[in-house]
């Protein structure tokens, strides 16, 4: 388990976490969400010791991590997959970590062989892919079979069966009442992977809960509406005190109203509708709506009118 209470850290005058307290229970693989710049990397640093707290505690099953005599049997962790010595082959790589904590030597056999890169193990690390480098820093968090797990997006470079290998090995390492630890931006994979979120923004906590509560909240849902009417409708809609976003030429997004309500307002004058449907949100629209307040970097909207989709 690993428990975060009251965990400040300040740079200066700049505030990158902020009273964050959490907890990562075991059994389960629990998402580590937030915009750029939340704090996630600040927080998993202070986790590892390799950054010390400006206020506050974490610790890994009740120690801190200096507390720890042999930390890779404690926990396992995969923040950056560059960090290794490029001239090393992966074998040896490995070795290095596993003689530095004791660990039997046929562990490195092992590990290369359950990330799939035992036929590329004397090869230089400097030659490896993106993907081939993520296996291995997967490989290095294995070494000590540790009960703790943190992922600082593990799926960057890897193929589908990659994706699908790590996800299922994730999965087994929390049935074995592992604790498994996973940041990562890609909000179709977490709705899959993750049984709980932590999401944070600009160092605070923002929800603790299960990816199941956080969905069935309707926050982030909408009522669709396809019509050749769309941008008069949506005049008509803001003016009833709706909330409307056009998202295609003919498409819009509505909240603050109902179907219901959009349907009479299109009734009334005389506007043709092609689609209506409330809209249950995905994770990542969910993620989107909660977090809107605390995203510190904002691209430039897109125009529905520059909309080329079905054009002559």
């Amino acid at each position: 388990m690993i428990e975060a209470s009251k965990l400040c850290k300040r740079y200066g005058t700049t505030v990158a976490v902020d009273e964050l307290s959490f907890t990562v229970p075991p059994g389960q693989v629990t998402g580590f969400l937030g915009p750029n710049g939340a704090g996630k990397s600040t927080t998993m640093r202070m986790i590892l010791g390799l950054d010390a707290p400006t206020s506050g505690t974490v610790t890994i099953n009740g120690r801190r991590y200096f507390e720890l005599p042999r930390p890779l049997l404690e926990i396992g962790a995969l923040l950056d997959a560059s960090a290794t010595h490029r001239g090393r082959s992966a074998f040896d790589h490995l070795l290095y970590l596993a003689l530095s904590n004791g660990i039997r030597r046929t562990r490195v056999d092992e590990v290369l062989e359950l990330v799939g890169v035992r036929s590329v193990a004397r090869k230089r690390v400097g030659g490896f892919s993106l993907g081939m480098s993520q296996r291995l820093g997967i490989a290095a968090a294995l070494l000590g079979d540790p009960p703790v797990l943190i992922f600082d997006e593990p799926i960057n470079g890897l193929d589908p069966e990659g994706v699908l290998w790590l996800r299922t090995l994730m999965r087994t390492f929390a049935d074995e009442g592992r604790t498994v630890l996973l940041s990562s931006h890609l909000m179709s994979e977490m709705a899959i992977a993750a049984d709980r979120l932590i999401i944070i923004g600009r160092g605070r906590l923002i929800a603790e809960t299960t990816t199941e509560k956080l969905l069935a909240s309707g926050v982030g849902g909408h009522v669709h509406v396809r019509s050749p009417d769309a941008t008069a409708l949506a005049e008509a809609l803001r003016q009833d005190g709706a909330h409307v976003e056009q998202t295609s030429r003919n498409e819009l997004a509505v909240t603050n109203c109902t179907t219901e309500a959009v349907g009479a307002i299109a009734r009334d004058n005389a506007f043709t509708l092609l689609e209506l449907f409330t809209r249950q949100p995905t994770l990542e629209e969910t993620y989107m709506a909660i977090t809107k307040d605390a995203v510190d970097f904002h691209a430039s909207p897109i125009d529905p009118a520059h909309d080329t989709r079905g054009a002559a």
